[in-house]
């Protein structure tokens, strides 16, 4: 391995590209030239000379009348640097997002040497905007001598917290994947209308919210990809969680046209039923079909108008994410390998592609409003029934390389690059999801509108968000193309405006936001999302102490969701049982034997059983069931905010939904809800639990 020069190591710090770093294990680990050199490509630059590059970089900000992006803290001071020829005039303002300027900008009395920029020497003068900005996205406008300029800015709240009407208690909730947990009525796979059952049921239970999967777009067509953490976009949802018969124009199908949607229906529940497998596949093209018959039928005129509202709302985002489904249908799945000019979003050739297959284009929207109305029925319903939050949505790191948003947002991403994890304790070979990353500056540039309008619609119809792999808005582990996911290395955001944005969408909504911050933190992220109001993730697992004992209930994090488990681990029946070891030995993923593993896993489960014996929660020779209710009374002891139980505990299912580090080698996400003799469950089932209902009174009440 040849470690980076220290040129290079200089251009890449410049960047925000880390050349050194240390392991899960605390060893300190050199990043490899060639895979620096890769990643700064992906960045666009040139490293055959880093000396020319770091003085191109050092020259970028000069170039510029104002910044790109200007992120500011409701109440604080934020000073911004205007350049213009040195010793001109040069006025200030703000144009606010609600109407209406402010030109009390004042220039702070800040003594900047100029600068000389390629023979032009420009200066630098510092105004102060205002602490009493409202929250908001605002445009920050400067002149000077005829020419002008114009900022993104945007205000942030300092705080975000927890909303009012959660009070000053804990509140807890279920988690589900919600396409594992079937009816009777849905079609072979959980949708909006279960989602609407299940929360009314967790309502009346005592829970404040639920917890789904992402349920971002997928495919438009099979082989639809099974995980909810690789989306074709997450701007917009997954159509395969419509329940067709709540569409109010399936009451106005013609007869014949009825039949064949009732037909599709009793064939799929012949087929699916009984299945111990999720078949998205097998699903998605029956409800499409009868989709498309539905599609047909006359709107009433007040629907028409609720339709052409929508698509005016989304604007753009929901025209160019259609026509990818309509592309992607006719040239493949993946946008990479579609006719050259079809891979440009605002070609003449896609322009006029719209132009032939509008129709089809317009289904696709349609599907997207079809979307908005059932998840607003489900989180009226789950409200309605006592819930304080309703649906908590779940968002995942990243996109498909070749799907919706990659397409459509090309300019805003890293081509070359996958989204992974470097390797750990659960992950030892580390891990590549193939997810193309934000382009940091590309980002800045756009005012970080993409990320702003993914989270606003993610918050839409729901009262909380779960960001997962929440340290990704601080760094990301980048793995260049040919590279194994031990080959990488970490590129830093401006977590700031970031986290600011998100705080913002959250505020607007009303809305509670999760950081799932396990795996490799650094302390310092964990502590900047407290200050900011963002809650992290606690799992019972691997709570332990500098010394690597349990942490004691008291100790925990008050700003969390506490949890016994997630779905990256089998449920607790399973891990009680050590099933993901045995799992991860035979799919390879293992880096020590077997036996040394099991006699690991063993020592450590031991020593949190022992504490929650040690608290009088759980007698010696306890079974399954009352061991799992323990160690969820365990988390009532904790001053977490927000407590969590997976449905799959409360049902007693012990089969992993999904093992990092593999694709096909497990049928991850594709596992359906079941008990304990691993027979699958409906929700039915799930709604008359006995012992599901017993889990929710030990979480609620406590010991």
């Amino acid at each position: 391995m040849t470690p980076p020069s220290p040129a290079l190591v200089e251009l890449a710090h410049a960047y925000g590209v880390a050349t050194e770093y240390h392991d899960w294990k605390g060893r300190h680990v050199l990043v490899e030239d060639e895979a620096v050199g890769e990643v700064l490509a992906a960045l666009g630059v040139d490293a055959t000379d880093p000396a020319a590059a770091l003085q191109r970089r050092r020259d970028e900000p000069w170039r510029r009348m104002l910044p790109a992006c200007v992120v500011a803290v409701a109440g604080d001071a934020r000073h911004v640097p205007v350049h213009v020829d040195h010793g001109d005039p040069v006025e200030v303002w703000v144009e606010l997002e609600q109407g209406g300027r402010r030109e009390d900008l004042a220039q702070v009395d800040r003594w900047v040497p100029p600068y000389d920029l390629e023979g032009r020497v420009v200066g630098e003068a510092t105004f102060a905007l205002p602490a009493d900005l409202p929250l908001g996205y605002h445009t920050l406008r400067a002149r000077s001598v005829g020419n002008e300029a114009a900022a993104h800015l945007i205000v942030t709240p300092a705080w975000l917290g927890l909303p009012e009407r959660l009070g000053d208690g804990a509140a807890w909730g279920f988690a589900a994947q919600l396409y594992s947990v079937r009816s009777r009525s849905s079609w072979g796979v959980g949708d909006l209308a279960d989602l609407a059952d299940l929360g009314v049921w967790s309502a009346g239970l005592g829970a404040d919210y639920l917890l789904v999967n992402p349920l971002h777009a997928a495919e438009p067509s099979a082989p639809m990809e099974p995980s909810p953490y690789l989306p074709s976009s997450r701007r917009f949802f997954n159509p395969l969680y419509l329940r067709v018969e709540r569409i109010p124009e399936y009451a106005d199908l013609p007869p014949a046209d009825r039949a064949r949607v009732d037909r599709l229906a009793a064939d799929l529940h012949t087929a699916l039923d009984e299945a111990d497998v999720i078949d998205r596949d097998t699903a998605w093209t029956a409800k499409r079909e009868a989709l498309g018959l539905i599609h047909a039928v006359r709107r009433a005129p007040g629907r028409e108008d609720d339709l052409q509202a929508f698509r005016r709302r989304e604007g753009s985002a929901l025209r160019d994410y259609a026509t990818w489904c309509v592309l992607a249908e006719q040239h493949g799945l993946d946008y990479r390998d579609w006719p050259e000019p079809l891979q440009q979003v605002d070609s003449p050739e896609v322009a006029a592609f719209v132009a032939d297959h509008e129709d089809d284009v317009a289904f696709a929207e349609w599907l997207q409003w079809l979307l908005d109305e059932q998840l607003q029925h489900a989180q009226t319903r789950a409200v309605s029934a006592g819930m304080r939050l309703g649906t908590m949505h779940d968002l995942a790191v990243g996109v498909h390389p070749g799907g919706a948003d990659a397409w459509r947002l090309r300019s805003t991403y890293a081509e070359g690059i996958g989204v992974g994890a470097p390797p750990d304790a659960y992950n030892q070979q580390g891990q590549d999801w193939s997810q193309p990353p934000w382009q940091p500056t590309a980002l800045e540039a756009a005012g970080y509108a993409p990320f702003r309008d993914l989270i606003g619609a993610v918050l839409r119809h729901a009262g909380g968000v779960r960001v997962d792999h929440v340290i990704g808005l601080f760094r990301l582990w980048w793995v260049p193309s040919g590279r194994t996911a031990d080959q990488g290395t970490y590129v830093r955001y401006d977590h700031e405006a970031l986290i600011g944005v998100l705080a913002l969408e959250a505020a607007r909504a009303g809305a509670v936001v999760v950081g799932e911050d396990l795996g490799v933190v650094e302390p310092s992220a964990r502590d900047y999302l407290r200050s900011r109001g963002i809650l992290g993730t606690s799992i019972l697992w691997f709570e332990r102490d500098s010394n690597g004992n349990p942490l004691p209930a008291e100790k925990w994090r008050e700003l969390c969701m506490a949890s016994v488990t997630t779905h990256d681990l089998p449920p607790t029946a399973g891990f009680l049982a050590g099933d993901h070891v045995r799992l991860r030995h035979d799919l390879g993923l293992l880096t020590r034997s077997l036996e040394e593993e099991v006699a690991a896993d063993d020592e450590e489960r031991e020593t949190w059983l022992a504490e929650v014996r040690n608290r009088g929660l759980l007698a010696d020779g306890a079974d399954v069931e009352e061991t799992v209710l323990a160690l969820h009374e365990y988390l009532t002891l904790t001053p977490s905010r927000l407590r969590c139980v997976a449905l799959t505990d409360a049902v007693g299912d012990r089969r992993t939904q999904n093992q990092p580090g593999t694709v096909d080698e497990y049928p991850n996400w594709r596992v359906p809800l079941s008990g304990p003799d691993q027979r699958p469950l409906l929700l039915e089932d799930v709604l008359g639990s006995e012992r599901a209902a017993a889990l929710a009174e030990a979480v609620r009440e406590g010991r």
